[in-house]
């Protein structure tokens, strides 16, 4: 029996996973968090097989959550059902260590099939996710100035769009506001921008924050 812990702040949310999951023979829902800080939390004191994450929580997004899960559980896998479809997170967050990604709107047999191939220790590549990466390998050039960026550089542009400043990054972070400012120089050249606004715009105009 595989153990998914479930990680979404909205509770008609995991009570509509956990009926799924309740279905399946090899499967139960062994924990609920509404927040990253909560399942981290959950993490460092059980035991489970996978996890099922959203990006958008309060205190702590699915972002910055798979990226401390990282450090506290390095070999949990962590599958991606989000309200972002593929093109706007999955390549970013597959290259950050999650296992697979899936969009809300995938019928319940997907989200069920991507849950236990992720608990058994394998990657979930959904149609719209592989279509994605070919495109990467065949047109490299083409990339979204977004997925140009590494593991932390995507980290602090999502904070920095998102609206929060240097010291609030850095305190979230655990980094210096120097250590940030260096990263903002990189993602700015790296995606050509020149402002905070620059950036939030960009975010808005690709559906990467509301």
């Amino acid at each position: 029996m595989k153990k998914i812990l479930l990680v979404d702040d909205h509770n008609i949310v995991r009570q509509g996973l956990r009926n799924l999951i309740e279905l399946e023979s090899d499967l139960e829902v062994a924990g609920e968090a509404a927040s990253g800080l909560e399942a981290i939390k959950l993490v460092r004191n059980n035991q489970y097989d996978a996890i099922v994450m959203d990006i958008a929580m309060p205190d702590k997004n699915g972002v910055d959550t798979l990226h401390d899960l990282r450090h506290v559980a390095p070999e949990l896998p962590v599958l991606i059902l989000s309200g972002y479809g593929e093109e706007q997170y999955a390549l970013n967050l597959m290259r950050s260590g999650c296992k697979g990604y899936l969009s809300k709107d995938a019928d319940s047999d997907e989200i069920i099939k991507a849950i236990r191939t992720v608990a058994n220790g394998k990657r979930y590549i959904s149609a719209e996710l592989a279509e994605l990466m070919t495109n990467e390998l065949s047109n490299p050039s083409e990339k979204l100035l977004h997925e140009t960026l590494s593991d932390r550089e995507f980290q602090v542009f999502f904070k920095l769009a998102s609206g929060l400043s240097a010291t609030e990054i850095g305190e979230e972070l655990c980094i210096s506001v120097k250590t940030v400012s260096t990263y903002r120089t990189r993602i700015m050249e790296k995606m050509s921008l020149k402002t905070n606004a620059d950036l939030t715009y960009y975010a808005i105009k690709n559906q990467l924050i509301s």
